[in-house]
Order: C-alpha cells, then sequence, then structure tokens
C-alpha cells in the first residue's frame, strides 16, 4: 500500500472547536483550548495517523473581523494556512448556524481554495434537532459546493473517526512528511509558552482577554533529568501587571503552579517554572512578539 501526506487547513470563525477537534483528530493536547474567543494565535499543526496516511492539520486562528494590527495578522494566517493546505474543512456551530462571520468566510473561500476539496463539519451537533441539522445542511450547500457534509461532536467525538478516515483518502500520495512519534511541529518552548498563555486566559478571561503574551525566554535540561524553564509574561500597562499578580501575587502562583502541572504531565518529568509580568506600553505593535507567535507582523498592516 502506498503511503499518503498532505496539509489540511481547519477554518471557521473563533470557538467554533478546531482546536477541540484538532487535539481529537490528533490524539493528544497539542493546542490550548478555551472559552476564550482568539486563543489559537499561531499556525501549529498537529499530526495524526490514519492507516497509511499522514495527517498534518494547520489549526489557523479563526477568522473574524479583525480591528486592531495583532487580529489582521491573525486574519492573514489563517486564510494563508488555508490557501496552503491540500484539503480545507470548513467547521460551524450547529446551534448557531449560517452567522454573518460565516458568510464572510463563504464569501472568501472559492478564491483562496482554488478548486481544492472543502468539506463542511457541522460541530455541536448535540445542541439541536435533526430537522435543523437537516435544513442546515442545504442551505450551507446551496451557498458552497462542499465535496462532503460531516456531523460531528468534536468534544465527544462522534463522527470524528469517519472524518479523519474521508481526509485520509483526500491526501496526495508520497512519503510521510513528520517523523512518525511526532505529534507537533512547534518548538517545545512555544508549547510552553502556550500551556502558561491557556491557563491565563482560563484565570483572568473577564480582566484582560487580549492584552498579554508570554514568551519562553529560556529552557534548560539539567543533569539530573528535569527542565528549568524561564517564561516572560508581557502586558500592557502597569494595572494589568497588577490583575496578573494578584493579592500577595497568588493570582501568578496558582496560574504557574497549574502550568507547572500541565507541562510536567506533557513532557513527563519534572519542571522548575519560573515566570516574571513585565510591563511593554507596546507590544502589540513590535514585530518581535508576531514572530514568537508564529504570524507575519507585516500582515497586520
Amino acid at each position: 500500500m502506498s503511503t499518503r501526506a498532505g496539509f489540511i487547513a481547519l477554518i471557521g470563525e473563533p470557538n467554533a472547536g478546531k482546536s477541540t477537534l484538532l487535539n481529537r483528530m490528533v490524539g493528544a493536547k497539542v493546542l490550548i483550548v478555551t472559552h476564550k474567543v482568539q486563543t489559537t494565535r499561531a499556525r501549529i499543526r498537529g499530526v495524526a495517523l490514519e492507516g497509511e496516511a499522514q495527517l498534518i492539520f494547520v489549526d489557523t486562528p479563526g477568522l473574524f473581523k479583525p480591528r486592531r494590527r495583532l487580529d489582521r495578522a491573525m486574519v492573514a494566517a489563517a486564510w494563508g494556512g488555508a490557501a496552503d493546505a491540500d484539503v480545507v474543512v470548513l467547521l460551524i456551530e450547529a446551534h448557531r448556524g449560517l452567522t454573518e462571520g460565516v458568510e464572510r468566510i463563504l464569501e472568501g473561500l472559492g478564491d483562496v481554495t482554488h478548486g481544492r476539496p472543502v468539506a463542511l463539519a457541522i460541530n455541536k451537533i448535540d445542541r439541536v434537532k435533526s430537522e435543523e441539522l437537516l435544513a442546515l445542511t442545504e442551505k450551507m450547500n446551496a451557498r458552497h459546493d462542499f465535496v462532503e457534509t460531516f456531523m460531528i461532536s468534536a468534544e465527544r467525538g462522534h463522527g470524528v473517526d469517519h472524518l479523519r478516515k474521508w481526509l485520509a483518502e483526500q491526501l496526495p500520495e508520497g512519503p510521510w512528511l513528520y517523523p512518525e512519534d511526532q505529534i507537533a511541529d512547534l518548538p517545545m518552548r512555544m508549547i510552553a509558552a502556550e500551556i502558561t498563555r491557556e491557563k491565563l486566559t482560563l484565570r483572568l478571561h473577564q480582566e484582560l482577554p487580549y492584552q498579554l503574551t508570554v514568551e519562553t525566554e529560556s529552557w534548560e535540561e539539567r543533569k539530573d533529568g528535569t527542565a528549568r524553564i524561564d517564561q516572560i509574561i508581557y502586558v500592557s500597562r502597569d494595572g494589568h501587571k497588577g490583575i496578573v499578580l494578584g493579592h500577595k501575587g497568588e493570582t501568578m502562583k496558582a496560574i504557574s503552579k497549574a502550568a507547572r502541572e500541565e507541562l510536567e504531565e506533557f513532557l513527563g518529568r519534572r519542571v522548575h517554572l519560573f515566570t516574571q509580568v513585565k510591563v511593554r506600553p507596546n507590544w502589540l505593535d513590535e514585530a518581535e512578539r508576531y514572530s514568537e507567535m508564529g504570524l507575519e507582523f507585516k500582515d497586520g498592516n
């Protein structure tokens, strides 16, 4: 049997469930999943195996109406991911249906995919009745010529195996592009930063939605088999620093502990995590911060 390999872009609105679906497909937690929209900033890839096929997922930032430089860079990365892929999957939420945001994605879809197969995946199907699903399927397929439509629940795993098998069949024949044991091409430093940022987002989603970023400053492998990881959390105002630290540093302590525990589970060994919070008023306009997130600074113009 010949091997297959190729890139699959998952596109959709923020919070459509792209990261959850990717984690379900890959079978490991590669991307951070939170209820706060816009948590996936970089074009992180997860790698899944299905029979003789290697599926490389380009998880794109959610497509939305950009307002700031960071937003524009994220939207450019999302469309760029779709343009580079062999197969595109548009993910929509069953209970929200054909929203204004989905309308906007449909408008841009034909220009970007250039005749490559685009499948529709309707997620969170457990939230609506079957007749509503049928009506939504008809409405969506009238708007775009999808090669297949899948009904799934990324969270519960319903329909995901069927989608993965279909995707494997669509990929071009050729050698595998990643070693078999590699689940993501994201450097470990970046995964570590994403894990800490997830904990911050979960804890502070009300106060600081997007005004912070995390960078792994250094990573030291120690002789005893443990790792020392130093991270900087950048915020844009002094007041934000106080929110991140919390009363007597309690908030930051809890966040660091949660991040360290998840890192230890991910790496399968002990980790010494050191975090510090720094104020950088203009980090949203610094090219360096964008490259750390895997985004193009110029795309934010």
